[in-house]
Order: structure tokens, then C-alpha cells, then sequence
């Protein structure tokens, strides 16, 4: 059956996910949520944890792939000095033992790094497939109300982003920083342990380069803020550019957008380049210090094996180590801003995972049995807002088979009362009812089994034809779907494509007519077999022509359903067996076309405003016979994927 994915609400007052009421919030100078967060936060680590314990034995595994990395790779200077010592001295034996052992360690590094890489790699990966697969089944299940109130661009920037960030974390970051932390740790027992007291004149650099990497890390987190924000602000308005582009050509505002597509692209520019050239800072201020503790090395070293206080091969493998010691130390400054977002998006990840739908069942919630089709409202009162009520003490009942027309103006509580039914939304107060059945005591997965819906523009899938038909009912056999397209009038223009119910459609069924797209959702929606049918705007935004095709479906798929059509075109609210006008929120007036006419109420306005004309146009179509269904259904079917 159609999904309820269309149906939107008005409101919601800006509330969303995390704060008060929960949300991604948008700030006045871009995205407030593309902040990096701390370089650590207990509560991602503890959550993270959880997609970690299955795979206790590989993290063992990497852990002790890590560490034997640190201690081979790490420890083949210090027997570099050793073999120099030992050439100097004559001692051929201790020499090849020693090479021998240099080449063991080479082995061993590379059979450490490997194993160590590959394992968090599939690791990580494993974590990301369930994170993302878990993050996917709870935005299927969270509420309408949570997509009106969020943008869809950042609901996926949390699914995708936020998600790929922490997977990086998992197969680089955590590993990288570990093994960085045991190399240093390696390197400073060695240095120690051949000297101390050249040890402490190496090391008397550190205490500046701390401070210059410190100073320069406080820039540098406002820089990558700015690029994350300047990047989020260019995807925005191309995605707004892309997606309007119609409307764009037909205004003639492809100037106007360039100029502001060249300004956001143009402060994007700029803020990288400032975060490249704070990058730019790093290795430089890196260099200058292995250039200096490499002279305090040679300087002193020279001195205390001129006095008899170290040998050569101690010296040499100091130089080695200094070369080395920095590098673990400028990565881990590399790392501290992959720490933040990453930390920020676990945070931000796991917030899509807290977020609680608004619209739960009851735990004593009951499946609903098949039904006859009546639907009861008892003085229902909703608002998406609390400031703004939608709907007043709405009373009504609708009859098993009964077809019944809502119309209203713009904002009368229309579609809110179909959503009601389906239970997209709770009522406020009063209650719904099917078939007896207060809503909010079933099962809302067996209510919507009994549902359909059209809506005004069709949605259709990536597919093919028969997929979209039988979206609902994949394991459907084909017979079925043809009965299904054929029922509403699609079978023949279907048949006209090359390869029939297997063309495959456009992005949204874009090479498809609008009137060939909203039979395939009425044939979607008849493969279901609901008992009760929301009809919303379907024939909005179709021609005449279409629309007689159109009609011609109606009928047959709303015959024995209970039906709710929500229409501007007279030829499908004059069919109804009831209409009710909406205005305000409240039923001002109920009956058929003609007791409506008759009261000479907001309805009689209405159709003198919007109606009158439409039936001057039928009987005009009808006298001179160029207006008949056969006739038009003709032209429809000939028509082809263009």
C-alpha cells in the first residue's frame, strides 16, 4: 500500500531532537550542530562500547598487534647503535646476532602493522554496517511529527557523517592514537635507558613545541569549524538551486542565484584556505624542533664521547630517535581534532537513536481485527502546537463504504483530520475510532494494513513498474499486479513501453506523465485492498483529460472502501455521498451537493468561487461531444515514457 511518508502537518514550533522538546537546530551563522565537540566524552565511549563487545577477541587481537608494532618499530634504532658499538669494538658475533635481530624486528612490524590494521578495518566497518542499519530502522520508526519539525539534509548528515566519523574513529583514530602514545612511551624508556642525561637535553625542546601546538590548536578548532559550517552552507544552496531549478529558469534568476552561489562558494574558499595554511603551520614548527634536539644531540652527545661518558653508537641512536620522537607527536596533534568530531558525532548519532517516536502503542495494544470501515470521531480537539489548535470539537461518523468529500479552505484542518485516522498524530483530547476501536488502543502496523492512501503528488520509488506497484506486497505474483493496473485504467499505457512492466522509472517516476504516475499509486494502493482510502488532492494538479481517466479509477478503487477525498475538482467532490466544509477547524456544514447548494452556506461560496466555472466547462464539453471519457481515455493511453 502507499506509505504515509507525504502527509505532513503544519507546525511544530521549531522543536527537535536533544534540547527541550529535542532537535537539530539550525543557528543564525549556518549549522549550529557542525561544532567539534570534546576531545573525549565518557558517555559516546560508554554507548560505543556496545557495538564493540562482539568483537572482544579481534579488539585483543588489535590491541596486541598495536603494541608489539610500537615495541618492534620503535626499538630497531636503539639496536642500530648497538651494531655500531659492536663494528667499532671488533665484535663480529654480536654484529650478526644483532643484524640478524634487526631483520626479526622489520618481519615482525610489518606482520603487526598488517594485522593490526586489517582487524580494526573490518572491525569498524562491521560497526559502521550495524550503527547505520540501527540508525535506519528507528527513523523508520519515529514519527511524522519528527520529520515536520527537522530538515531532511540533517537527519541524513547524522546517518551518513556523523556515523562515518565514528567509524573512523574505530579503524584509525582509537589505534593510531595508541600506537602513537606507546611509540613515545618506547622511545623515552630507550632514551633513558642509554642515557639519561642526554635524554634531558633532547627533551628540553618539548616544553616550547607544547606551547606552539597548543596556541595553534585553539585557531585551528575555529578554523575547522568554519570549513565544517562554510561546506554545510555551499550544500545548501546548491541542493536549493538543483531542486528549483524550474522555477529559477522561469523567473530568469540565474543571474541573481549565481551571484549568491559565487558568495557562500567564495567564504568557503576562504576558510579553507586559512584552515590549509594553519595546517601548513604544523609540520614546520615539527621540523624546527627535530633540528634543534638533533643539534643538542650532536652538541652534547659529542661532548660526553669525547669524555669517555657514551660511545658513538649511543649518539647515533639518540639522532635516530629524535628523528622518530616527533612524529608520534605531531600526529597525535593531527588527531586531537578527528577526537573532537568524533566525539561530536557519537553525540550527535546517538541523540537520533534516544529520540522517542511521539506516537507509540499502548502496551496493551491489540491487533485490529478485520474491518467494516467505520470511522467515529468524538469531539476531537488537535493542535501540532499549543499555541495554535488545528481542529475544534470535531464529531463526526462515517459510514463502512461511505465516500465522503473534505472541503475548506487552506488551513481548515483538511488533511489533518486523515491523519488523524491513519494515527499519525495523537488527538489532543476526544478520540478516533474504527470499527468501535479507539486508534490509540491497536496496533498501528494492523491499522495501517488496512489503509490506503493517494496523495496529491505520487511518490514513486527506484524500480521498476511492477516494483512500484507491489511496493507494499513485494512477494505479490505478477498476475496480481496486472489485475491491480489493469482495475484503474494503467495496463494499457504500461503496455506501450518498450519494456512494459519491467521500464524502469526516473528518479521519483520522472519519465513518467503526473497522470501516469498517479494511476501506478492508485494501483499500488488497490494492491493493498484497504478498507478505508484517503484520497489527497489527487487530481490537483492533473488536466482535464487526465482527470476523466482519472475519475474512471476512482471509482473503481474507492467501490465498497470507506473513502475520505480531499478535492478542489467538482467532478470528484460531487460524487461523494456526503460533504463536509471545514473552516477554522470546525464542521460548519454536512450534506450532499445539492442540500449544500441549497443552504446557500460556505460550501454554495465556494462552488460560485472555484466550482462555477469547472461545470460550465463539463457542460460545454458535453454538448459539442469532443468531452466524452472513451474519447479522452484514448488520448491518455497513447501516451509514452518521455
Amino acid at each position: 500500500m502507499v506509505g504515509f511518508g507525504g502527509w505532513g502537518g503544519g507546525g511544530g514550533g521549531g522543536m527537535g531532537m536533544g534540547g527541550p522538546g529535542g532537535g537539530l537546530r539550525r543557528s543564525t551563522d549556518g549549522w549550529s550542530d557542525d561544532t567539534l565537540g570534546k576531545p573525549y566524552d565518557h558517555k559516546v565511549v560508554v554507548r560505543l562500547a556496545k557495538y564493540v563487545r562482539p568483537y572482544k577477541l579481534r579488539v585483543f587481537i588489535a590491541i596486541v598487534g598495536t603494541i608489539l608494532f610500537s615495541i618492534a618499530s620503535f626499538t630497531q634504532p636503539y639496536l642500530v647503535g648497538v651494531a655500531i658499538d659492536s663494528a667499532l669494538a671488533g665484535n663480529l658475533g654480536k654484529l650478526t646476532w644483532t643484524g640478524i635481530a634487526l631483520a626479526g624486528l622489520a618481519a615482525l612490524t610489518w606482520a603487526s602493522y598488517y594485522g593490526y590494521m586489517s582487524t580494526t578495518a573490518w572491525m569498524g566497518h562491521r560497526m559502521l554496517l550495524t550503527l547505520r542499519t540501527e540508525m535506519f530502522v528507528h527513523l523508520q520508526k519515529l514519527s511524522l511529527s519528527f520529520y515536520d519539525r527537522n530538515e531532511v539534509g540533517r537527519v541524513m548528515s547524522r546517518v551518513q557523517n556523523d556515523v562515518t566519523s565514528l567509524q573512523e574513529l574505530l579503524t584509525q583514530g582509537f589505534f593510531t592514537i595508541l600506537a602513537d602514545f606507546l611509540g613515545l612511551a618506547v622511545i623515552i624508556f630507550w632514551l633513558f635507558s642509554l642515557d639519561w642525561v642526554l635524554a634531558l637535553a633532547t627533551m628540553a625542546v618539548l616544553p616550547f613545541l607544547m606551547v606552539a601546538l597548543w596556541m595553534w590548536q585553539n585557531r585551528a578548532k575555529k578554523a575547522f569549524v568554519q570549513v565544517r559550517q562554510a561546506i554545510a552552507i555551499v550544500n545548501s544552496n546548491l541542493q536549493e538551486n538543483i531542486s528549483g531549478v524550474r522555477v529559477i529558469q522561469s523567473l530568469n534568476r540565474e543571474g541573481e542565484n549565481l551571484r549568491r552561489f559565487d558568495s557562500v562558494n567564495t567564504k568557503n574558499l576562504d576558510a579553507n584556505v586559512y584552515a590549509a595554511r594553519l595546517t601548513a603551520l604544523v609540520n614546520p614548527a615539527v621540523e624546527m624542533s627535530v633540528a634543534a634536539a638533533t643539534a643538542a644531540v650532536i652538541v652534547f652527545g659529542g661532548l660526553r664521547v669525547l669524555n669517555g661518558e657514551t660511545t658513538i653508537g649511543v649518539v647515533v641512536a639518540f639522532a635516530l630517535y629524535v628523528q622518530r620522537f616527533f612524529d608520534p607527536v605531531r600526529e597525535l596533534v593531527m588527531q586531537y581534532a578527528g577526537l573532537q568530531r568524533a566525539m561530536a558525532g557519537g553525540q550527535r548519532a546517538f541523540e537520533v537513536l534516544d529520540t522517542k517516536p511521539d506516537i507509540e502503542d499502548a502496551p496493551n495494544a491489540q491487533p485490529l481485527p478485520p474491518v467494516r470501515g467505520e470511522v467515529t470521531f468524538e469531539h476531537v480537539n488537535f493542535s501540532y502546537n499549543p499555541e495554535a489548535p488545528i481542529l475544534h470539537d470535531i464529531s463526526l461518523r462515517v459510514a463502512p463504504g461511505e465516500t465522503v468529500a473534505l472541503v475548506g479552505p487552506t488551513g481548515s484542518g483538511k488533511t489533518t483530520i486523515t491523519a488523524l485516522v491513519a494515527r499519525l498524530y495523537d488527538v489532543t483530547s476526544g478520540s478516533v475510532r474504527v470499527d468501535g476501536h479507539d486508534v490509540r488502543d491497536i496496533q498501528r502496523v494492523s491499522l495501517a494494513r488496512q489503509m490506503g492512501v493517494v496523495l496529491q503528488d505520487p511518490f514513486l520509488f527506484s524500480g521498476t513498474v511492477r516494483d512500484n506497484i507491489r511496493y507494499g506486497h513485494p512477494d505479490a505474483p505478477d498476475a496480481e499486479v496486472i489485475r491491480a493496473a489493469g482495475a484503474v485504467g494503467a495496463h494499457e499505457f504500461i503496455m506501450q513501453f518498450e519494456r512494459g512492466y519491467d521500464t524502469v522509472l526516473e528518479e521519483r517516476g520522472q519519465n513518467l506523465s503526473l497522470g501516469q504516475r498517479q494511476l501506478l499509486s492508485f494501483a499500488r494502493a488497490i494492491m493493498a485492498d484497504p478498507r478505508i482510502l484517503v484520497m489527497d488532492e489527487a487530481t490537483a494538479r492533473v488536466d482535464s483529460t487526465t482527470e476523466a481517466v482519472i475519475q474512471l479509477a476512482l471509482k473503481t478503487l474507492m467501490q465498497g472502501r470507506t473513502s475520505f477525498v480531499i478535492a478542489h475538482r467538482l467532478s470528484t467532490i460531487r460524487g461523494a455521498d456526503r460533504i463536509i466544509a471545514l473552516q477554522a477547524g470546525k464542521i460548519v456544514e454536512m450534506g450532499t451537493h445539492e442540500e449544500l447548494l441549497a443552504h446557500d452556506g460556505l460550501y454554495s461560496r465556494l462552488y460560485r468561487m472555484t466550482y462555477q466555472e469547472e461545470a460550465s466547462k463539463e457542460a460545454g464539453l458535453k454538448s459539442n461531444g469532443n468531452g466524452n471519457a472513451p474519447n479522452t481515455v484514448a488520448a491518455f493511453e497513447g501516451g509514452h515514457v518521455r
